[in-house]
């Protein structure tokens, strides 16, 4: 009897047509292809209804990268999308976006046939498809209301930096913060260094070649190189008889590996007292050594 009831109410046309849906939602979930290269898929959609900015704008346009999840903002459509999307990133594979009269329009799908790309509407009163941006707008949405809050009218100057730091926070869906997925910024930073540590290894390898170590201890008379100088100081002697280097002077101090400290006298005490290695030539004593101090002015 209670199967009977149950197939007669079951059948029932009024019913069919009048009682509330209790039963869980018709439909499993279609989850969207992982895009395989970043900026491969992406997904649009519109934050609108803003406070009229003081450029009179009122609306958002959200454009998200679905592999890496960062997000490019831009108040004008068609310009900026080849200008700063196709421009940087090439052209998408696929675009995921709601049924909004702006990305239905005939010139919205004549300029996607131009670049040969294909449009994924979402299903029609069905916005999961497009689950991953509504996530971002909604988290965008309460960031620009801290802004509006904050500044009224003035929220589009602030847009940048909400769009900075949406893209620099930590997203569990990948991991990482959209931007270093994106950039790929700790690995691009290794190979960086990597190449330039390799080539200042090889650059010095060479260059070692030609030169030779020389070290200096505190306490040593060294000679001082005068061509550097001669724009800069005047000697008692010109031309080519003027001395190459000038001296002696003691070491003082030892300043990193290759640069060393001197005792000036007080005729270049205008001068800075540091000079490299290779400006310096050690002085060999002798008894017999009278040395004259050159006549110098800066």
């Amino acid at each position: 009897m209670k199967r009977d009831i149950s197939e007669f109410v079951a059948r029932c046309l009024v019913c069919q047509q009048v009682k509330v849906e209790h039963q869980v939602p018709s439909g499993l979930i279609q989850p969207v292809m992982i895009p395989e290269l970043k900026w491969d898929r992406v997904t649009m959609d519109f934050v609108s209804g803003l406070p009229l900015s003081l450029k009179k704008k009122d609306a958002i346009w959200v454009v998200v990268n679905r592999l890496t999840i960062s997000t490019f903002h831009s108040n004008t459509l068609a310009d900026l999308y080849i200008a700063e999307i196709v421009r940087l990133h090439g052209v998408p594979v696929s675009i995921i976006s709601n049924k909004d009269p702006r990305f239905m329009s005939q010139f919205w799908k004549k300029l996607q046939e131009a670049l040969g790309m294909k449009l994924n509407f979402s299903t029609a009163f069905h916005p999961q498809t497009d689950e991953q941006s509504e996530r971002v707008i909604q988290i965008l949405k309460d960031m620009l209301k801290c802004c509006v809050l904050e500044f009224e009218g003035n929220w589009e100057k602030y847009l940048p930096l909400v769009e900075f730091a949406y893209n620099n926070s930590f997203q569990s869906s990948i991991k990482m913060a959209p931007y270093k997925a994106l950039y790929e910024i700790e690995e691009k930073v290794k190979v960086i260094r990597n190449c330039l540590k390799a080539g200042s290894n090889h650059q010095k390898l060479y260059a070692d070649l030609k030169q030779k170590d020389i070290e200096f201890q505190i306490g040593d008379k060294v000679f001082m190189k005068v061509s550097p100088w001669k724009k800069i100081l005047c000697f008692d002697l010109k031309g080519k008889l003027s001395p190459r280097f000038i001296g002696s002077y003691e070491i003082i101090g030892r300043i990193g590996p290759v640069a060393y400290r001197l005792a000036l006298p007080i005729d270049l005490d205008k001068i800075h007292n540091v000079f490299h290695v290779s400006m310096l030539r050690q002085y060999r004593s002798d008894p017999s050594h009278v040395i004259s101090p050159a006549e110098i002015e800066i």
